[in-house]
């Protein structure tokens, strides 16, 4: 049964990949900070917010495969945002080395049903693209940090699947005239994030070899040796709220702190905070082929252009990962 919305007084958001965790600290943020919003969520799995624990926004959530067009187009046909954000994807990379057809047709599909029934409705909405650092590939030493300039080199199917989606978004600006404004976005951390990304993996084995109450544990980790930019994904979701307010239809802006970190780096600041010692145990399942080495953003076009910075200190950011673990392990 369709739908109708009539609200003159509140900004409404769809959200899709709604029961992820950036979209669940993007609500957080707007109910700091009191924004008065209608959210509409859709994913194709479950949510666990508590809605009554929002003063300012208002929600509403269905259970929709966006691989159905005419579901979305009915959504949106409803709804009518004013902004979307495209959360939604399958966004591990490892991931999609295991299933490449599955996670291209996904995270292409997906977008391309949006921008379509966007286009058909005619409507006046806003949409950001995110995207991922991914997307560059490798590049050698003397080309980072990288810019939003530098060519790209995707090197596994979830990064040429991100790039198809950037390449729509352009062609959908510039042929149909839709506002889209895109990111990419690096690494991002933090509390609530799924042990299926590599730091949320860390900080639940590091926890759990704490309460173990061992001498020492093992950690079963890939290649440690690369170098990654981590954001807390509090910082990313302001961002995101920046870019959907104040960017610059079809402009590119890197999401990210401008620092590299190691993985051995960050697993050595993690059992210093936990006061545990760890032997690193290598499991060559998890080593993808043709990994990026060393990837580090730069960050002054969304400095430049919309007055964002980062708040979070890294270790702040595993701090937190690690106190969301020890809540619920």
């Amino acid at each position: 049964m369709s739908r109708r919305y009539i609200i003159t007084t509140m900004e409404k958001y769809l959200i899709t990949g709604f029961s992820g965790f950036v979209s669940r600290h993007f609500c957080e943020y707007l109910e700091r900070n009191k924004v008065n919003a209608f959210i509409k969520g859709i994913d194709v799995h479950e949510h666990d917010l508590n809605f009554d624990d929002y003063k300012y926004l208002t929600f509403d959530f269905e259970k929709i495969d966006l691989l159905s067009g005419n579901d979305i187009e009915q959504v949106l046909c409803d709804f009518q945002p004013n902004f979307i954000l495209h959360l939604a994807s399958y966004s591990s990379v490892a991931f999609s080395w295991k299933a490449p057809i599955i996670s291209f047709n996904n995270n292409t599909n997906i977008f391309l049903n949006i921008l379509e029934a966007i286009r058909k409705l005619k409507l006046d909405t806003r949409i950001l693209s995110i995207g991922s650092s991914e997307e560059y590939g490798n590049i050698r030493e003397g080309n980072l940090p990288l810019r939003e300039d530098t060519p790209l080199n995707p090197t596994s199917p979830y990064a040429v699947a991100r790039v198809s989606q950037e390449l729509l978004s352009k062609v959908y600006v510039k042929g149909y005239g839709l506002d889209i404004v895109l990111t990419r976005s690096f690494n991002h951390i933090g509390p609530v994030q799924k042990d299926i990304f590599v730091i949320a993996s860390f900080a639940k084995q590091l926890m759990m070899i704490k309460k173990s109450n061992s001498s020492d544990g093992n950690l079963i980790t890939g290649d440690v040796s690369i170098i990654r930019d981590f954001s807390d994904v509090r910082d990313v979701v302001i961002a995101y709220h920046l870019l959907l307010h104040s960017g610059k239809k079809g402009e590119i802006y890197n999401v990210c702190s401008g620092k590299g970190v190691s993985l051995r780096e960050v697993i050595s600041t993690m059992a210093d905070i936990l006061n545990i010692k760890i032997k690193i145990a290598i499991d060559e399942t998890l080593i993808r082929p043709d990994e990026n080495k060393k990837i580090i953003g730069c960050n002054e076009k969304l400095k430049r252009s919309l007055g964002w910075n980062p708040q979070y200190t890294l270790k702040q950011s595993l701090c937190d990962t690690l106190n969301y673990w020890d809540r619920i392990l």
